[in-house]
């Protein structure tokens, strides 16, 4: 994880473990079973013809509106819309136990997460020590260095397909990380607010669409110019 997501690490840095308990889902349990029934015999023919591929329109669309939930719904938008993104997921599970070669099912899916997640907080189950947002993060770090040993470049693992706004915050933070940005010389534009700052963004791209530019292809191009820069960052001295 990376350090401008170190604020949302304070949510585990601090946390005691009171709330372990086991506790039982029934209604998740009916959810499952209710995805296998539509997809099996006797169930519905558009959900059975659908495949991982064909289902990531929805998953995409579905995300999309849960984030409009959580910014401006009310709690019943917000449960509506993470039971739709819960619905995908389980859906995708279920297409993959029941296809040659992949043999998975969600209890496998939760088995890795919990997995991977009491690996990735040391701090909470096991007997390392991270008090403040930027040790957890430190910890990950670590962590990720040993789990995924073939990166050889602080730029693998950033998907490429995030909305560009959403891929230069990545890759920006990942430029500072090794120094080809300094944080000091891109902050030259004063602003104080969020507020501030998306008047400033619906500005230019309001400005680059009266010239008939595209901004979004305007910011990727120049991410990928970026990302270059981070990778010959990255060579050894003398290095092609």
């Amino acid at each position: 994880m990376d350090e401008e997501r170190a604020h949302g690490a304070l949510s585990c840095a601090g946390r005691g473990r009171e709330r372990e308990a086991i506790v039982s889902y029934p209604k998740l349990d009916e959810l499952v079973r209710t995805v296998a029934r539509l997809r099996g015999p006797g169930g519905c023919a558009w959900d059975a013809e659908q495949t991982h591929e064909s289902l990531v329109q929805y998953l995409v669309e579905e995300s999309y509106e849960l984030i409009d939930a959580l910014e401006a719904g009310t709690r019943d938008d917000i449960i509506e819309e993470l039971g739709d993104v819960l619905y995908q997921v389980l859906f995708h599970a279920d297409l993959a136990a029941n296809t040659p070669g992949e043999d998975f099912d969600i209890e496998v899916v939760a088995e890795r997460m919990t997995a991977k997640m009491v690996g990735r907080h040391p701090h909470v189950f096991g007997d390392a020590v991270a008090r403040t947002a930027d040790d957890v993060v430190a910890v990950w770090d670590d962590l990720k260095a040993v789990e995924k040993p073939g990166r050889t470049s602080v730029l693998d693992g950033i998907p490429q397909g995030m909305p560009a706004l959403a891929l230069a915050d990545k890759v920006i933070g990942r430029a500072q990380k090794i120094g080809v940005l300094d944080k000091d010389a891109v902050a030259a534009i004063p602003m104080q607010t969020e507020d501030e700052l998306g008047g400033l963004l619906l500005a230019i791209v309001a400005s680059a669409k009266s010239q008939g530019l595209d901004a979004e292809r305007a910011l990727r191009s120049t991410l990928r110019d970026l990302q270059g820069e981070i990778r010959d960052a990255e060579l050894p001295a003398g290095g092609q």
